[in-house]
């Protein structure tokens, strides 16, 4: 099943970015000395949209890459005004340390939906939510309000707001409007205008002096700089990057060393994040990263991701909790999660639905409380369980035989030590691997063998 996207109506996809910049620079998701971890805001879609929800979700991260969903994957909190849903959250630090939390006014794919508002909250702690408005930030007609991102602009004494909208020249441009108090707003101009359709707009400010703006042009990620934040003063320059129809660009500095890292959003199969790296802004080219080396939230759309302390980061957890589930991401091919399909256990590429397939709740053994045991979350009286070899998720039936076929221990990764391997309890020569990407234990020998074996255990 597809899904249209703005790339039907407008000529291009779209949805919007949340950047974080470099250490101690100013601007949108600007970081700070004492920052130590990262929060991502999103919000969910699938492939056949049994996900769809258009609230503010969260996640954390200790290093930007593997992140682990807050609150079992749900909203902290929904819009109730305009369109009663949200897509494209941006969350800003404030000059003053707390947050504010824009979106587009928009819920679901409606992309003739005009508006000239977007809604905002105020944070102290984003863990809890406050102040709920709708602002208007332009009198333009007949038009949109698409992916709002703010950052602060020191020489003006102002917050700018960004946002993608048709103005009188035809094309989607990315426009500005400047606020003190994301209460009014004054000063609506174009910021950026190539002379093409434009959405988008993700800036990350003063690295060496220079300002860097990312946008989606058709369906590549493209940046354009300046070394001021005028209107009109950002000229397109780096190389484009996609992985197929990408949007959503999203500029992220690592917090422990000099590398950046642009991640990018894909609309077909929809909602699968990319991420790129380069440890030279100025170059405007981008590597792609390993799979293995980072995991999306599950279903997360629109990836946005702001710096915080440790402390606001154990915060959120004991306030949002952990996820009672887990994913598990194959070794060798990393696009692909351990899941169920017709009963049979197998690693299929992400996405697919029904998502909760690829979810498990790692217990105690049953035969052995020191193992594991891989209890599924959407038939939680099944679990995985070898049967001639071959994996498959079948009722416990309360039988020492299932107990022992359906009992795994745990140990370093046969092809990655910091990843996992399980080896069958009652058959204990034997892991479980996948062999034409289904599931079954067999004796492990060779480097294949052990990247078989081998998985991430995740979220």
């Amino acid at each position: 099943m597809t899904h249209p996207t703005r790339r039907h109506i407008l000529g291009l996809a779209a949805t919007a970015p949340l950047a974080a910049t470099g250490i101690l620079a100013l601007g949108a998701g600007t970081a700070h000395a004492a920052d130590s971890a990262y929060v991502m805001g999103y919000f969910t879609e699938s492939t056949t949209m049994l996900e769809a929800d258009y609230g503010l979700h969260l996640a954390v991260s200790t290093d930007g890459l593997r992140w682990m969903p807050l609150n079992q994957n749900n909203p902290v909190v929904t819009p109730t005004g305009g369109a009663g849903g949200l897509r494209d959250p941006f969350i800003l630090r404030k000059q003053d340390g707390t947050f504010v939390v824009l979106a587009t006014d928009l819920k679901g794919t409606d992309w003739t939906r005009d508006s000239v508002y977007i809604h905002v909250w105020d944070s102290a702690d984003l863990r809890t939510f406050t102040g709920y408005r709708l602002l208007k930030l332009h009198d333009m007609t007949n038009t949109h309000s698409w992916a709002p991102e703010a950052f602060w602009d020191a020489g003006r004494g102002r917050y700018g707001i960004l946002y993608s909208s048709v103005n009188s020249s035809g094309h989607n441009v990315i426009m500005v409007s400047y606020t003190t108090d994301f209460r009014t707003t004054e000063s609506p101009q174009v910021f950026f205008d190539p002379g093409y359709d434009v959405i988008d707009g993700n800036l990350t400010v003063g690295v060496n002096g220079v300002n860097y703006l990312y946008f989606k042009r058709n369906q590549t990620l493209v940046g354009a700089r300046s070394t001021s934040l005028n209107p009109g003063s950002f000229t397109a320059f780096s190389t484009p990057v996609s992985h197929g129809g990408t949007e959503a660009p999203t500029v992220v500095k690592s917090l422990t060393s000099n590398t950046f890292y642009l991640w990018g959003d894909t609309y077909a199969p929809n909602g699968v994040f990319y991420a790129w790296q380069s440890t030279n802004l100025a170059a405007g080219t981008w590597t792609a990263l390993d799979q293995r080396l980072y995991t999306q939230p599950l279903n997360s759309k629109h990836c946005g991701i702001q710096p915080i302390t440790s402390t606001q980061y154990d915060n959120l957890v004991a306030k949002w909790g952990t996820p009672a589930w887990n994913r598990l991401k194959s070794y060798n091919f990393p696009a692909r999660y351990v899941r169920h399909s017709n009963y049979a256990g197998r690693i299929d590429e992400y996405p697919f639905d029904p998502y909760t397939d690829s979810q498990w709740k790692l217990v105690p053994g049953l035969a052995d409380s020191s193992g594991v045991s891989f209890q599924s979350v959407n038939f939680p009286t099944r679990y995985l369980r070898h049967y001639n070899y071959e994996l498959r998720l079948d009722a416990n039936d309360g039988t020492s035989t299932f107990a022992a076929d359906a009992t795994f221990h745990r140990v370093a990764g046969l092809a990655d030590s910091s990843w996992s391997s399980f080896r069958s309890y009652n058959n204990p020569t034997r892991y479980i691997r996948h062999a034409n990407f289904a599931l079954r234990i067999d004796p492990i020998s060779t480097s294949t063998e052990r990247q078989d074996a081998t998985f991430h255990v995740g979220y």
